[in-house]
């Protein structure tokens, strides 16, 4: 077998692993160890369990070369799940490209936010939902999942970030429930009536979902370099102060939604002041309330149409 020998040392799975947690550490990246691991896992093609029952398995030559520019490519700051392609959400394996936003552990809540509010008994109902700003689709793909009987209308500007979420649609088996369209929040939402799927059209919409852009611009340089120089700004940002959107996203909603028509949105770290004020008693809605994450911070924010 053809080995990558560093010094007089041929590499095994042990020593290629300590020779990248050594290399990430000293580049500072955050979770060194397990970004090591995750690249080891996806160059071989193998999972944790195996890399740690077989330490002393000498790894090929090609193979190593591989992993250590991987593990190059991670110490200058590209984010892991862009090197391998994948980032799990809900319990499922999602496709991701530098074209969309990784998708994070506390946007799970808003499915969560999402199940609560609907209860068992709406959530058998043949819902219409509309999900803003998609990205990799991971909201969508999660709430066509958990919601059997219901259709997804997915926006986004970004034709790149659609295309992958098309083919996440697909991987899980909903792409026939979940209809992607090119636009700003829900701004061609009219054209979508019109070449939808029979079964998308003419009903009213029974849900608004998204996780917006809500960083603020003045926030840049206080962000990790994997988000601020790698991750997709238009997806990041809105505005100076990240709130900007908002306004925009709750009018567009107000205007769809129906009557017992229910609102869900990932809030942005300082947010939740701005957007309460656009959600309060007097502007239509009712029943508003704020979900924390994990950390205790306001995350998710749900309202009804009054």
């Amino acid at each position: 077998m053809t080995v990558l020998e560093l010094g007089s040392k041929v590499l095994d799975v042990r020593g290629a692993l300590r020779e990248a947690m050594q290399r990430l550490r000293q580049a500072s990246v955050p979770s060194h160890t397990l970004a090591a691991e995750l690249l080891l896992m996806h160059v071989l093609g193998r999972d944790r369990a195996w890399l740690y029952a077989h330490p002393e398995e000498v790894l090929d030559g090609a193979v190593v070369a591989r992993y250590l520019e991987l593990v190059a490519r991670r110490a200058e700051g590209v984010p892991t799940q862009y090197l391998t392609g994948k980032q799990e959400f809900w319990g499922l394996e999602f496709e991701v490209t530098p074209a969309v936003l990784i998708p994070r552990p506390e946007t799970e809540h808003v499915v969560e936010v999402v199940l609560e509010r609907l209860g068992p008994t709406r959530s058998r109902e043949p819902l219409r939902i509309a999900d803003l700003g998609t990205g990799s689709g991971c909201l969508a793909v999660a709430l066509a999942r958990e919601l059997p009987s219901a259709h997804v209308i997915a926006t986004d500007t970004c034709a790149a970030a659609l295309r992958v979420a098309q083919r996440n649609a697909a991987r899980h088996g909903v792409s026939k429930r979940v209809h992607f369209v090119r636009c700003s929040l829900l701004e061609a939402f009219a054209s979508v009536q019109n070449d939808a799927p029979v079964q998308l059209r003419r009903a009213p919409l029974d849900l608004v979902v998204s996780n917006p852009p809500y960083v603020g611009r003045e926030e840049s340089d206080s962000l990790q370099r994997e988000v601020r120089d790698h991750e997709p700004a238009k997806a990041l940002f809105a505005g100076w102060r990240g709130h900007e959107l908002y306004a925009s996203l709750i009018d567009q909603a107000k205007r769809l939604l129906p009557p017992s028509g229910l609102l869900v949105l990932e809030l942005g770290y300082n947010s939740l002041e701005a957007v309460s004020a656009l959600v309060g008693p007097a502007t239509g809605w009712t029943q508003v309330r704020v979900s924390p994450d994990l950390a205790g911070i306001p995350r998710v924010l749900a309202a009804g149409r009054a």
